[in-house]
C-alpha cells in the first residue's frame, strides 16, 4: 500500500479540530478588527524608522504565496503529502509575514492614492481625471483583493485545519474551492503594487 493511501487512513483528531475552529474564528475576527483600525488616521503611530520599504515587500510576500500554492497543488496532484505539506506550510508563513509587514506599515505610513502625483494624500479632479480609465481598472483589483482576503480567511484556515486533523474528505472539497480564491489574492497583491508603484 503507498504512503498516499496510509496517510487518507488516519483517523480524524476531533478534540484538536474542534480547538482549531474556536481560534480560527478569534483569528479571523482579530485580523478584521486589524484591518478595520488601520484605515483610521488617528490610529497612525510614529516608529524610529519609516516603514516606508515595505510595499515591495508586501509584492515579494505575495508572490511567494502564490508560487507556493502553485507547487502545493502541483505535488498533491502527484500524491505527494510531504511536499504538498511543506509548500502549504511555506504558503501560510510567507501569510503571516505579510500581514504582519502590512500591518506593521498601514499603522505608521499614509495610505498611497492611485493618481496621486503629487504626493499630498489627497486625489484632485485633475489628477483623477488624468488617471483615467486605468484608476477603474486599478480600484476593480484592489477591491476585489481585498474583498476576497477578507472573506477567504477563515475558510483558509479551516481547509488547513481540516488537513492537519485528518479530515481529508472536508479538506479536499473545501481546498478545491478556496485554493483558487487564495491564489487570485496572492496574485493580485503584486499587481496592485505595481500599479500603485509610479505613485510612492
Amino acid at each position: 500500500m503507498s504512503d498516499y493511501s496510509e496517510y487518507l487512513k488516519r483517523e480524524p483528531k476531533l478534540a484538536l479540530a474542534k480547538k482549531l475552529k474556536l481560534a480560527s474564528w478569534i483569528l479571523t475576527g482579530f485580523v478584521l478588527i486589524l484591518v478595520g483600525l488601520m484605515r483610521r488616521p488617528e490610529m497612525k503611530f510614529e516608529l524610529p524608522i519609516s516603514m516606508a520599504f515595505l510595499p515591495p515587500v508586501h509584492a515579494v510576500l505575495n508572490s511567494l504565496v502564490a508560487l507556493s500554492l502553485i507547487f502545493a497543488i502541483v505535488m498533491i496532484k502527484k500524491k505527494n503529502v510531504k511536499a504538498h505539506k511543506a509548500w502549504i506550510s511555506c504558503a501560510m508563513i510567507c501569510s503571516v509575514l505579510f500581514l504582519l509587514c502590512y500591518v506593521a506599515y498601514h499603522f505608521t505610513e499614509q495610505e498611497t492614492i492611485f493618481g496621486d502625483t503629487s504626493g499630498d494624500h489627497v486625489l484632485s479632479d485633475e489628477e483623477k481625471a488624468a488617471a483615467g480609465s486605468m484608476r477603474t481598472v486599478y480600484m476593480s483589483v484592489l477591491i476585489t483583493h481585498i474583498v476576497l482576503a477578507g472573506v477567504s480567511l477563515p475558510f483558509i484556515l479551516y481547509t488547513w485545519l481540516f488537513g492537519a486533523t485528518n479530515q481529508f474528505a472536508k479538506h479536499r472539497k473545501l481546498a478545491r474551492w478556496i485554493a483558487p480564491i487564495w491564489l487570485y489574492v496572492a496574485i493580485t497583491g503584486p499587481i496592485c503594487y505595481f500599479m500603485l508603484k509610479p505613485y510612492y
